[in-house]
Protein backbone atom coordinates (compact mmCIF):
# COMPACT_ATOMS: atom_id res chain seq x y z
CA UNK A 1 0.00 0.00 0.00
CA UNK A 2 2.62 2.01 0.55
CA UNK A 3 4.48 2.41 -2.68
CA UNK A 4 0.57 2.63 -4.08
CA UNK A 5 0.13 5.66 -2.28
CA UNK A 6 3.64 7.59 -2.21
CA UNK A 7 3.80 11.26 -3.17
CA UNK A 8 -0.26 11.89 -2.90
CA UNK A 9 -0.94 14.78 -0.80
CA UNK A 10 -3.18 13.40 2.32
CA UNK A 11 -5.60 15.48 4.22
CA UNK A 12 -8.83 15.82 5.11
CA UNK A 13 -10.32 16.73 1.79
CA UNK A 14 -8.60 13.43 0.68
CA UNK A 15 -11.61 11.73 -0.90
CA UNK A 16 -11.84 7.69 -0.41
CA UNK A 17 -12.31 5.14 -2.84
CA UNK A 18 -12.39 1.50 -2.50
CA UNK A 19 -12.67 -2.13 -4.48
CA UNK A 20 -15.41 -4.10 -2.51
CA UNK A 21 -15.60 -8.24 -3.25
CA UNK A 22 -14.23 -11.43 -2.34
CA UNK A 23 -11.48 -12.60 -2.42
CA UNK A 24 -10.68 -9.65 -3.16
CA UNK A 25 -6.13 -9.80 -2.72
CA UNK A 26 -5.38 -10.05 -5.91
CA UNK A 27 -6.86 -6.77 -7.38
CA UNK A 28 -5.04 -4.19 -9.40
CA UNK A 29 -7.02 -2.00 -8.89
CA UNK A 30 -5.73 0.19 -6.38
CA UNK A 31 -2.36 0.10 -7.99
CA UNK A 32 -4.12 1.06 -11.62
CA UNK A 33 -6.27 4.20 -9.99
CA UNK A 34 -3.44 5.64 -7.55
CA UNK A 35 -0.91 5.46 -10.02
CA UNK A 36 -4.16 7.73 -12.19
CA UNK A 37 -4.46 9.94 -8.82
CA UNK A 38 -0.78 10.82 -8.88
CA UNK A 39 -0.73 11.57 -12.32
CA UNK A 40 -3.67 13.99 -12.45
CA UNK A 41 -3.11 15.74 -9.40
CA UNK A 42 -6.48 14.20 -8.05
CA UNK A 43 -6.24 13.81 -4.13
CA UNK A 44 -7.61 10.66 -3.62
CA UNK A 45 -6.92 7.29 -2.10
CA UNK A 46 -8.01 3.79 -3.36
CA UNK A 47 -7.87 1.10 -1.42
CA UNK A 48 -9.12 -2.65 -2.16
CA UNK A 49 -11.82 -4.44 0.79
CA UNK A 50 -12.55 -8.04 1.47
CA UNK A 51 -16.71 -7.77 2.10
CA UNK A 52 -18.88 -10.33 3.04
CA UNK A 53 -21.52 -8.10 4.45
CA UNK A 54 -22.45 -6.55 1.65
CA UNK A 55 -25.39 -4.02 3.35
CA UNK A 56 -23.52 -3.04 5.95
CA UNK A 57 -20.45 -2.08 3.45
CA UNK A 58 -22.57 -0.17 1.62
CA UNK A 59 -23.85 1.48 4.74
CA UNK A 60 -20.32 1.97 5.49
CA UNK A 61 -19.90 4.33 2.27
CA UNK A 62 -22.46 6.33 2.40
CA UNK A 63 -21.86 6.63 6.91
CA UNK A 64 -17.70 7.26 5.53
CA UNK A 65 -18.45 9.58 2.64
CA UNK A 66 -16.43 7.21 0.13
CA UNK A 67 -16.73 9.11 -3.00
CA UNK A 68 -16.88 6.00 -5.40
CA UNK A 69 -16.62 1.95 -5.37
CA UNK A 70 -15.76 -0.57 -7.58
CA UNK A 71 -17.43 -3.55 -7.09
CA UNK A 72 -16.23 -6.64 -8.31
CA UNK A 73 -17.65 -10.79 -7.45
CA UNK A 74 -19.47 -12.10 -5.73
CA UNK A 75 -21.51 -8.72 -5.37
CA UNK A 76 -22.40 -6.63 -9.03
CA UNK A 77 -25.84 -8.26 -8.87
CA UNK A 78 -26.99 -8.10 -5.34
CA UNK A 79 -25.22 -4.53 -4.93
CA UNK A 80 -28.43 -3.63 -7.30
CA UNK A 81 -30.97 -3.21 -4.90
CA UNK A 82 -29.32 -1.32 -2.04
CA UNK A 83 -28.61 1.46 -4.19
CA UNK A 84 -30.62 4.65 -4.80
CA UNK A 85 -30.26 4.99 -8.63
CA UNK A 86 -28.90 2.13 -11.23
CA UNK A 87 -28.00 3.52 -14.31
CA UNK A 88 -30.57 1.87 -17.31
CA UNK A 89 -27.61 0.39 -19.43
CA UNK A 90 -26.68 -1.32 -15.55
CA UNK A 91 -29.93 -2.59 -15.24
CA UNK A 92 -30.30 -3.86 -18.55
CA UNK A 93 -27.15 -5.68 -18.27
CA UNK A 94 -28.06 -7.14 -14.92
CA UNK A 95 -25.24 -6.12 -12.91
CA UNK A 96 -23.46 -3.30 -11.06
CA UNK A 97 -19.24 -2.61 -10.66
CA UNK A 98 -19.13 1.18 -10.33
CA UNK A 99 -20.70 3.04 -7.55
CA UNK A 100 -20.94 7.00 -7.50
CA UNK A 101 -21.93 8.83 -4.24
CA UNK A 102 -22.88 12.01 -4.70
CA UNK A 103 -23.75 13.94 -1.06
CA UNK A 104 -24.97 10.25 0.21
CA UNK A 105 -26.78 9.12 -2.70
CA UNK A 106 -25.54 5.97 -4.06
CA UNK A 107 -25.67 5.41 -8.36
CA UNK A 108 -24.54 2.44 -9.72
CA UNK A 109 -23.29 1.65 -13.02
CA UNK A 110 -21.67 -0.86 -15.25
CA UNK A 111 -17.95 0.05 -16.76
CA UNK A 112 -17.68 -3.55 -18.41
CA UNK A 113 -19.65 -3.02 -21.34
CA UNK A 114 -18.11 0.48 -21.97
CA UNK A 115 -14.52 -0.69 -21.19
CA UNK A 116 -14.93 -4.14 -23.04
CA UNK A 117 -16.36 -2.23 -26.28
CA UNK A 118 -13.62 0.25 -26.06
CA UNK A 119 -10.93 -2.08 -26.21
CA UNK A 120 -11.91 -4.67 -29.02
CA UNK A 121 -12.82 -0.88 -31.02
CA UNK A 122 -9.15 -0.30 -30.74
CA UNK A 123 -8.35 -3.07 -33.04
CA UNK A 124 -11.61 -2.98 -35.15
CA UNK A 125 -14.60 -1.95 -36.33
CA UNK A 126 -18.24 -3.82 -34.99
CA UNK A 127 -20.62 -2.77 -36.63
CA UNK A 128 -22.14 -5.27 -38.84
CA UNK A 129 -19.19 -8.02 -38.25
CA UNK A 130 -20.49 -11.47 -36.88
CA UNK A 131 -19.70 -11.78 -33.55
CA UNK A 132 -19.29 -14.53 -31.17
CA UNK A 133 -19.09 -14.05 -27.16
CA UNK A 134 -18.09 -17.51 -25.43
CA UNK A 135 -19.96 -17.67 -21.77
CA UNK A 136 -23.35 -16.70 -20.59
CA UNK A 137 -22.54 -14.84 -17.24
CA UNK A 138 -21.97 -11.22 -16.04
CA UNK A 139 -19.09 -10.55 -18.79
CA UNK A 140 -20.64 -11.62 -21.60
CA UNK A 141 -23.92 -10.06 -20.59
CA UNK A 142 -21.80 -6.88 -20.77
CA UNK A 143 -20.03 -7.70 -23.84
CA UNK A 144 -23.42 -8.96 -25.52
CA UNK A 145 -25.09 -5.73 -24.77
CA UNK A 146 -22.29 -3.81 -25.85
CA UNK A 147 -21.54 -5.82 -28.95
CA UNK A 148 -25.61 -5.45 -30.08
CA UNK A 149 -25.58 -1.37 -29.02
CA UNK A 150 -22.58 -0.90 -31.74
CA UNK A 151 -24.15 -2.85 -34.37
CA UNK A 152 -22.80 -5.89 -34.59
CA UNK A 153 -24.56 -9.23 -35.64
CA UNK A 154 -24.16 -11.24 -32.76
CA UNK A 155 -24.16 -14.90 -31.48
CA UNK A 156 -23.79 -16.29 -27.67
CA UNK A 157 -21.74 -19.52 -27.57
CA UNK A 158 -21.85 -21.41 -24.55
CA UNK A 159 -21.45 -24.63 -23.15
CA UNK A 160 -24.57 -25.17 -21.18
CA UNK A 161 -27.23 -24.31 -23.67
CA UNK A 162 -30.39 -23.65 -21.57
CA UNK A 163 -28.42 -20.60 -19.85
CA UNK A 164 -26.66 -19.68 -23.33
CA UNK A 165 -30.22 -19.68 -24.78
CA UNK A 166 -31.83 -17.86 -21.98
CA UNK A 167 -28.75 -14.62 -22.53
CA UNK A 168 -29.73 -14.80 -26.29
CA UNK A 169 -33.00 -14.43 -25.60
CA UNK A 170 -32.54 -11.59 -23.41
CA UNK A 171 -30.45 -9.85 -25.88
CA UNK A 172 -31.84 -10.70 -28.99
CA UNK A 173 -29.39 -12.66 -30.46
CA UNK A 174 -28.08 -16.31 -31.80
CA UNK A 175 -27.13 -19.06 -30.16
CA UNK A 176 -24.73 -21.34 -30.73
CA UNK A 177 -23.85 -24.75 -28.16
CA UNK A 178 -19.97 -24.77 -28.02
CA UNK A 179 -19.07 -27.87 -29.24
CA UNK A 180 -21.15 -27.26 -32.34
CA UNK A 181 -19.04 -24.04 -32.65
CA UNK A 182 -16.51 -23.88 -35.99
CA UNK A 183 -15.84 -20.14 -36.29
CA UNK A 184 -16.85 -20.28 -39.90
CA UNK A 185 -17.76 -16.81 -41.04
CA UNK A 186 -17.26 -14.92 -37.54
CA UNK A 187 -15.21 -11.93 -37.78
CA UNK A 188 -14.48 -11.07 -34.21
CA UNK A 189 -14.33 -13.70 -30.90
CA UNK A 190 -14.30 -13.05 -27.43
CA UNK A 191 -13.85 -15.26 -24.39
CA UNK A 192 -15.69 -14.01 -21.56
CA UNK A 193 -15.06 -17.11 -19.34
CA UNK A 194 -11.77 -18.25 -16.94
CA UNK A 195 -10.94 -20.62 -19.37
CA UNK A 196 -6.90 -20.26 -19.76
CA UNK A 197 -6.41 -18.33 -16.86
CA UNK A 198 -3.98 -18.95 -14.02
CA UNK A 199 -3.34 -21.94 -12.99
CA UNK A 200 -4.86 -23.60 -15.62
CA UNK A 201 -3.07 -22.06 -18.43
CA UNK A 202 -2.69 -24.81 -21.06
CA UNK A 203 -6.44 -24.71 -21.40
CA UNK A 204 -8.10 -22.88 -24.64
CA UNK A 205 -12.39 -22.14 -25.02
CA UNK A 206 -12.10 -23.45 -28.40
CA UNK A 207 -10.34 -25.64 -31.02
CA UNK A 208 -7.18 -24.22 -33.09
CA UNK A 209 -9.40 -25.15 -35.57
CA UNK A 210 -11.93 -22.51 -34.48
CA UNK A 211 -9.05 -19.52 -35.54
CA UNK A 212 -9.22 -17.91 -38.55
CA UNK A 213 -6.13 -15.36 -40.13
CA UNK A 214 -8.64 -12.50 -40.87
CA UNK A 215 -10.52 -13.01 -37.04
CA UNK A 216 -10.07 -10.31 -33.84
CA UNK A 217 -9.56 -12.49 -31.02
CA UNK A 218 -10.53 -10.88 -27.34
CA UNK A 219 -9.84 -12.77 -24.34
CA UNK A 220 -10.92 -10.83 -21.23
CA UNK A 221 -8.28 -12.69 -18.94
CA UNK A 222 -5.84 -10.68 -18.39
CA UNK A 223 -3.60 -13.13 -15.64
CA UNK A 224 -1.58 -14.56 -17.84
CA UNK A 225 -1.68 -11.52 -20.14
CA UNK A 226 -1.03 -13.33 -22.77
CA UNK A 227 -3.72 -16.45 -22.49
CA UNK A 228 -3.12 -19.70 -24.79
CA UNK A 229 -6.22 -18.81 -27.02
CA UNK A 230 -4.16 -15.36 -27.84
CA UNK A 231 -0.73 -17.09 -28.48
CA UNK A 232 -2.52 -19.83 -30.77
CA UNK A 233 -4.80 -16.82 -32.46
CA UNK A 234 -1.65 -14.63 -33.17
CA UNK A 235 0.42 -17.37 -34.15
CA UNK A 236 -2.79 -18.08 -36.76
CA UNK A 237 -2.13 -14.33 -38.04
CA UNK A 238 -5.27 -13.01 -35.91
CA UNK A 239 -5.45 -9.54 -34.26
CA UNK A 240 -5.33 -10.01 -30.42
CA UNK A 241 -6.86 -7.91 -27.90
CA UNK A 242 -5.71 -8.89 -23.96
CA UNK A 243 -7.66 -8.24 -21.15
CA UNK A 244 -5.63 -5.70 -19.57
CA UNK A 245 -7.09 -3.32 -22.46
CA UNK A 246 -10.25 -4.12 -21.24
CA UNK A 247 -9.81 -4.10 -17.42
CA UNK A 248 -8.09 -0.59 -18.09
CA UNK A 249 -10.75 0.44 -19.94
CA UNK A 250 -13.29 -0.21 -17.95
CA UNK A 251 -11.00 1.60 -14.82
CA UNK A 252 -10.75 4.70 -16.93
CA UNK A 253 -14.59 5.14 -17.40
CA UNK A 254 -15.01 4.39 -13.32
CA UNK A 255 -12.00 7.45 -13.03
CA UNK A 256 -14.32 9.61 -15.05
CA UNK A 257 -17.39 8.75 -13.24
CA UNK A 258 -15.93 9.68 -9.80
CA UNK A 259 -13.43 12.93 -10.53
CA UNK A 260 -14.81 14.39 -13.88
CA UNK A 261 -11.47 14.49 -15.06
CA UNK A 262 -9.61 12.74 -18.24
CA UNK A 263 -8.59 9.40 -17.34
CA UNK A 264 -4.85 8.67 -18.28
CA UNK A 265 -5.53 5.60 -19.67
CA UNK A 266 -1.74 5.18 -20.91
CA UNK A 267 -0.37 5.81 -17.83
CA UNK A 268 -2.96 3.32 -16.49
CA UNK A 269 -2.11 0.96 -18.38
CA UNK A 270 1.58 0.67 -18.17
CA UNK A 271 0.97 1.02 -14.48
CA UNK A 272 -0.90 -2.81 -15.07
CA UNK A 273 1.77 -3.94 -17.25
CA UNK A 274 4.01 -3.47 -15.05
CA UNK A 275 2.24 -4.90 -12.03
CA UNK A 276 1.47 -8.13 -14.03
CA UNK A 277 5.53 -8.32 -14.37
CA UNK A 278 5.59 -7.22 -17.74
CA UNK A 279 6.44 -5.07 -20.51
CA UNK A 280 4.77 -3.09 -23.14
Amino acid sequence: MASETANLNVDSNTRLYAVIGDPIAHSLSPVMHNAAFRQTGHSGVYVACRVTDLPGAIAGIRALNIRGCSVTIPHKVAVMELLDHVDPMARQIGAVNTIVNDAGRLSGFNSDSPGAMAALLEKTPVARRRVAVIGAGGAARALAHGVKAHGGNLTIVNRSEEQGRRLAGEVGSDFCRLVDFSGVGYDILVNTTPVGMIPHVDQMPVSHACLRPAMTVMDIVYNPLETRLLKVARESGCTVVDGVAMFVHQGAFQFERWTGDKAPVQLMKKTVLAALGKKQ
